[in-house]
């Protein structure tokens, strides 16, 4: 896929690898000048460095000042702020328990990136955009956010927020020229889906099969198949879809996989 963001400014949460890089990569590609932010410093830097006209710096979306300061930065050098991808997230990797065993600071530690994190750099951004009279801002959500996953109370809870959030933001900034919307993607092929499931020393390598019988695809997804979907809702010529949950993955959530 194939669009024209040449003028167009971006800003990537989370985007030192995974989903997030492959989206910066792919925004860039198509001729925005992106930002590329990442609480992994020299990652991000990494991840930036060879892509032209693209900046790496480090963000931690749980402090606010870094966000105030990383956007006001970001008008001062480029100018404007078009484009905001909330990819920025965690979940828990030991914790995989019912909530009445669920640890308090992991549940604040998942909320705080997850929801507040997205919530705080919305915030910020969305000025900039308001006084532009346009802008874009895509949220990374999960399908666990429109179908509970068990033994995820945390991540669950914070992903169902951005879903709600997302809405509830296309609402509010839609009548000044920003679209927003989110993507639910399913399993993907990150570092962290592989420390959890598909690396052969995975936490829950042996639920591997299992999981993947609920995908009608039979795999997981490619972090550039999410890139797409993030694509296409920045394209300037998908110009009237506002407040959309962007589900990508494979089927998992289509329906019923197996016979009762």
């Amino acid at each position: 896929m194939r669009c024209n963001l040449s003028g167009k400014v971006s800003l990537v949460t989370g985007a030192a690898r995974g989903i997030g890089r492959s989206i910066a990569d792919l925004l860039a590609a198509n001729g925005s000048r992106v930002v590329y932010t990442d609480i992994d410093e020299s990652g991000v830097r990494e991840a930036a460095s060879g892509v032209p006209g693209a900046l790496g710096q480090a963000l931690d979306v749980t402090r606010t000042e870094e966000i105030e300061a990383a956007i006001d930065g970001i008008v001062a050098s480029c100018g404007r702020l078009d484009i905001v991808v909330n990819n920025a997230g965690v979940n828990t990797m030991a914790h995989r328990v019912t909530i009445d065993q669920f640890p308090r600071e992991e549940w604040d530690r998942i909320l705080a990136v997850d929801l507040t994190g997205l919530y705080d750099v919305s915030r910020f951004a969305a000025r900039v955009m308001r006084a532009q009279g346009s802008g874009r801002i895509i949220n990374i959500a999960s399908i666990a956010g429109l179908v509970p996953l068990r033994l995820q109370c945390g991540f669950v809870a914070a992903k169902a927020g951005v879903v709600n959030l997302t809405r509830a933001m296309a609402i509010e900034l839609g009548p000044h020229g920003i679209l927003v919307n989110a993507i639910a993607p399913g399993s993907t092929l990150t570092e962290g889906t592989r420390q959890l499931f598909y690396g052969e020393g995975g936490l829950f390598h042996d639920s591997v099969k299992q999981m993947l019988a609920h995908i009608p695809l039979g795999r997981p997804a490619e972090t550039k198949e999410i890139a797409v979907a993030a694509l296409f809702l920045a394209d300037p010529e998908n110009s009237y879809m506002n407040g959309h949950i962007l589900t990508v993955d494979g089927g998992w959530t289509a329906g019923y996989t197996r016979e009762f």
